[in-house]
């Protein structure tokens, strides 16, 4: 299936809109950041991934919550584990996924970056359904964005060495890009 975007927007994704966002300063998106998420750690399937990317997680539904109290953060897309495609954030934005990164000698990769999480962990193995969703988002962005291409998608471990070690070991990179 082909992914059609309006207005930075896939048609086909569920819309989960949040406030974690701001205009890009060039305009550009010329990267793609692999991340993974699951809340709490290791489970999947709850309603809290939407509900951080949101600003309106509850603290008090899990102790290990308490940290991400007042935390503002989004990403542009989450695929679940049977493959569902959420987008929290227009692609034509600035979502709030990278933090303190760098990628080819530029730093502040969410100016000119889009964030696709995984429901995941580093060590769990991601779906055959997620790699399918991210294979066919990861067309639709390149035909969208022409700056982008194989070599302009990476890991946030990559960008943030030593602070990020998403997407993590279990994602298997050759059979992505060989998609590609």
């Amino acid at each position: 299936m082909s992914l059609i975007l309006q207005d930075g927007w896939v048609i086909q994704a569920r819309f989960c809109p949040s406030p974690h966002f701001n205009l890009r300063p060039l305009n550009e998106v010329s990267l793609l950041v692999i991340h993974n998420i699951s809340l709490p750690a290791g489970c999947f399937g709850e309603p809290y991934i939407d509900q951080l990317f949101q600003g309106c997680l509850d603290i008090e539904a899990d102790e290990s919550f308490k940290a991400l109290q007042g935390l503002e953060v989004s990403a542009h897309f989450l695929i679940r584990r049977d493959g569902e495609l959420v987008q929290y954030v227009s692609c034509d934005s600035r979502a709030w996924h990278a933090g303190v990164s760098e990628f080819d000698g530029r730093q502040n990769c969410n100016d000119f970056a889009i964030g696709i999480e995984l429901e995941g962990t580093d060590d769990v193995a991601y779906s055959d359904e997620q790699y399918q969703r991210l294979i066919e988002l990861t067309h639709s962005l390149f035909t969208h964005y022409p700056a982008l291409n194989k070599d302009r998608v990476t890991g946030h471990s990559d960008i943030a060495p030593g602070r990020k070690t998403d997407p993590g070991s279990r994602f298997d990179w050759l059979r992505y890009k060989a998609a590609l």
